[in-house]
């Protein structure tokens, strides 16, 4: 009896699969194009391209600083419950991780200013916001007004809310308001005073409808604008910390869980507080660096920030942790 010669087999469906994966991946054509050249339906190139992956005959490889940014991204969405993240490239020189958050918040800004349905937006202070601003897109927006949610420090500062809000309002061409209050008062009877006149009451509630608002978190360390230069002279950061203080968001210093500290510093914050973020449509909260950690993850905790914007080693830091 003859043997069947020792030829080798042609896999033919396998061929077909590497044909349509060339036409489609390297000669650039359409999958319509992809069809009428094999002779096959646009179904059956649609499912010989997703045929292609599956079986690793095809694998894609994305050639920019980028592609593991993107991954970051969608694993903060879904571990924190967010809306969007924005991760950045991290820096070749580390001490620019504030610069580069900055940059990436800029350009998201510009998207989010860019949206006419955003008529009222709110900016925080700070060195993130405040390098943000350089990499906003000018445009016109006459019918949007930028205020600030925040009171302000009694020195004169270029990263204060006056002059964010200002620089921000000028790149947009938008109408722009103050909240001409100092961040702390002298104490909670002080401070409950200032927030019963008519004049602050109208501007809390101002704030609090606004439609998308910009803010940053700081640690409780010298690196921090706030409590190197912000907190009153009668409050240690020591204090803060040995209550259980990881840092502060909107002046209101929080703990690990993201629930403010027993200390007489957040009964004299003016300004919005945290719980009213939750009615807020868009909250940002932009803040780079591995020291920030323990803050990030505490207001992420709270659920209620919509859009986190950060640098690499911090999105890799955050998802390392625990859930």
């Amino acid at each position: 009896m003859a043997r069947a010669p020792k030829l080798p087999q042609i896999d033919t469906e396998e061929r077909f699969l590497a044909q349509v994966a060339w036409a489609y991946y390297v000669e650039g054509l359409t999958q319509e194009k992809v069809a009428d050249k094999l002779g096959a339906t646009r179904l059956r190139v649609n499912k010989a391209l997703s045929e292609a992956h599956q079986r690793g005959l095809v694998r894609i490889s994305f050639n920019t600083a980028y592609a593991a940014c993107a991954e970051l991204e969608a694993a903060l969405v879904a571990r924190f419950g967010l809306r969007q993240a924005y991760v950045a490239p991290a820096p070749q020189n580390p001490d620019d991780v504030q610069k580069v958050t900055g940059a990436a918040l800029g350009h998201l800004l510009s998207e989010v200013l860019a949206d006419p349905a955003v008529k009222l937006f709110g900016m925080s202070w700070g060195g993130t916001l405040n390098i943000a601003t350089r990499f906003v897109a000018a445009m016109s927006r006459p019918d949007l007004e930028v205020i600030s949610v925040m009171g302000g420090l009694t020195q004169g500062s270029d990263l204060n809310s006056f002059e964010i809000t200002t620089r921000l309002a000028d790149l947009l061409g938008a109408q722009h308001s103050y909240f001409t209050a100092p961040l702390y008062a002298g104490s909670r009877e002080s401070r409950d005073t200032i927030m019963q006149l008519d004049v602050f009451r109208e501007v809390l509630e101002k704030l609090r409808g606004v439609d998308a608002m910009a803010m940053a978190a700081g640690d409780l360390s010298t690196r921090s604008l706030l409590m190197r230069d912000g907190m009153p002279k009668d409050v240690a950061v020591e204090e803060l910390r040995a209550l259980g203080g990881v840092g502060d968001v909107l002046g209101t210093v929080i703990d690990a869980e993201g629930q403010p500290i027993a200390h007489p510093i957040n009964e004299r914050v003016i300004g919005i507080g945290l719980e009213d973020l939750a009615g807020i449509p868009n909250v940002i909260l932009a803040a780079g660096g591995t020291y920030k950690l323990a803050v990030n993850r505490a207001i992420l905790r709270r659920g209620v920030v919509d859009t986190f914007v950060t640098d690499e080693a911090t999105a890799r830091a955050l998802l390392a942790g625990p859930r």
